[in-house]
C-alpha cells in the first residue's frame, strides 16, 4: 500500500493514493452479498428449528398445562 506523508505532526491521518483505494475495494468485492446468503441461511434453519419444537406434542401440552393453571389460579 502506498501512503502519502500529510507533513509531520499535521495531526492528520496519512492519505492513501488512488491506486490503494482501488486495490481495497477490488479486494472486498462481493462479501456483502456472500454474508447476507450466509444469514439469510441461518435466519432460515433458526425459524425451521423453533417451528418444530413450538408444534411438537411434547410443548403444545407444556403450553396447554401452563394456560389452564393460569386461567384457574385463584
Amino acid at each position: 500500500m502506498s501512503v502519502t506523508a500529510t507533513g509531520s505532526g499535521s495531526g492528520r491521518a496519512p492519505r492513501r493514493s488512488p491506486a490503494a483505494w482501488r486495490r481495497r475495494r477490488r479486494s472486498d468485492a462481493g462479501m456483502t452479498t456472500a454474508e447476507y446468503a450466509v444469514g439469510t441461511l441461518g435466519a432460515c434453519a433458526l425459524a425451521a428449528g423453533l417451528y418444530k419444537v413450538v408444534t411438537s406434542a411434547t410443548f403444545t401440552a407444556a403450553l396447554t398445562e401452563v394456560l389452564e393453571r393460569a386461567l384457574h389460579a385463584t
